[in-house]
C-alpha cells in the first residue's frame, strides 16, 4: 500500500515531521505495556467507557478518603473534560456519606470574551455551570465543601489565582485531559511564541489567554454541536507552573466520538512520546510523575479511516 506525504498545513503549531511519524507509530500494544522512558510516567488503557469513567471517579474518591483519614485538606485542580466521571463520583460520595468539607477545589479554566470578561456561572456553556450541575450540585448539601473552597478562575480572581493555589499548599493532584492541539488546560501551543525560552514558558502561572483555532473548533464539536460562532475567543486558565507544582498529575484521554474515529489517538501519543516542547504543551507532563490513562478506542493504533 502506498503512502502520500505532504508538507503540513501552515497554521499547525508543531511542525516536526519525524516526531509526528514516531508518535504515529506507537502501537496500542506499546501503550498497554506502559513503555515510557520516564518510569514515573505511567500509562494504562481501559477499554470500556463505563469502566473508564468509574476508574476516574474512584481516583477522585480515593484521594478524598486518604486526605480525610490523614485529617488534612485535599486540594484538587479539576478540568471540565472529561465530564461523565463527575456524576459517578457524586453518586459514590453520597452513597458513602463521604464528608467533603476538607475539599478545596480549583477549576482549570473559564471562558472569557474578547475583553476578558469571564462567562457567567448561569450560562450553560460555562465551566462553572457544568461543575455545579454535574458535580457539586449533585452532592448532598451536608457533604458539599463550603462555597468559599470552590474556586473558579473568574475575572476578579485570575490575577492571584496561582497565589491562591500556593497559599493552599499547592494541589495534591491536577486532573486533566489533552486538547487536539496538544494543550493542557487552555495553555495552547501558540503561546510558546510569547516567551524567550522554555524555562520562561514553563514558569507561567494563571492568566487570560487567547485560544488557538484548533481549540475553538474542538470545543465547538464537543460542547456546542459544531457551532463555532458560540465558542468564546479567550479563557482564563492555570499555567504550566501550576501543573508542575502539583504533587501528582492524573490525565484521562477519552477523545473519541461514539461510532466514529478518535481525534485524540495521535495527539495523545505525541504528548506522551514526542519531544518536550512548548508547541506541544502537554508534553510538559513527561517531566514529572503522571498517570496517563487512555480509553481503549483512543489507544487503538493510529491509522487512516475513511467512511
Amino acid at each position: 500500500m502506498s503512502d502520500f506525504i505532504t508538507q503540513m498545513a501552515g497554521f499547525l503549531p508543531f511542525r516536526d515531521s519525524a516526531a509526528c511519524a514516531k508518535a504515529r507509530s506507537i502501537t496500542r500494544a506499546q501503550l498497554e505495556a506502559g513503555e515510557h522512558p520516564n518510569p514515573d510516567f505511567k500509562i494504562r488503557v481501559i477499554d470500556q467507557r463505563a469502566d473508564f469513567y468509574r476508574a476516574f471517579a474512584l481516583d477522585i474518591i480515593g484521594r478524598l478518603q486518604q486526605a480525610r483519614d490523614e485529617r488534612r485538606k485535599c486540594v484538587i485542580i479539576f478540568p471540565v473534560g472529561p465530564v461523565p466521571q463527575f456524576a459517578v463520583a457524586a453518586d459514590i460520595i453520597n452513597k458513602l456519606r463521604l464528608d467533603c468539607s476538607h475539599l478545596v477545589s480549583f477549576n482549570m479554566d473559564e471562558y472569557a470574551d474578547q475583553d476578558g470578561n469571564t462567562a457567567p456561572a448561569d450560562w450553560p456553556g460555562s465551566f462553572q455551570y457544568t461543575m455545579m450541575a454535574q458535580f457539586f450540585g449533585k452532592l448532598d448539601p451536608a457533604l458539599r465543601p463550603p462555597a468559599s473552597q470552590i474556586n473558579f478562575p473568574t475575572k476578579d480572581r485570575i490575577a492571584d489565582y496561582s497565589k491562591r493555589l500556593q497559599d493552599a499548599g499547592e494541589a495534591d493532584v491536577c486532573y486533566g485531559g489533552i486538547g487536539w492541539c496538544g494543550h493542557i488546560a487552555f495553555w495552547d501551543p501558540h503561546l510558546a511564541d510569547k516567551y524567550p525560552d522554555f524555562e520562561e514558558w514553563k514558569s507561567q502561572g494563571a492568566q487570560l489567554v487567547d485560544l488557538h483555532p484548533m481549540t475553538i473548533m474542538q470545543n465547538a464539536l464537543h460542547s456546542f454541536r459544531g457551532d463555532w460562532s458560540r465558542v468564546a475567543p479567550m479563557a482564563n486558565t492555570i499555567g504550566p507552573r501550576d501543573i508542575l507544582a502539583a504533587r501528582a498529575r492524573s490525565f484521562w484521554l477519552d477523545g473519541a466520538f461514539p461510532g466514529s474515529d478518535s481525534w485524540q489517538a495521535f495527539i495523545g501519543r505525541l504528548v506522551a512520546y514526542g519531544p518536550v516542547n512548548a508547541h506541544v504543551p502537554g508534553s510538559l507532563l513527561q517531566l514529572a510523575g503522571t498517570d496517563y490513562t487512555f480509553l481503549g478506542e483512543v489507544a487503538d493504533d493510529v491509522a487512516i479511516h475513511m467512511a
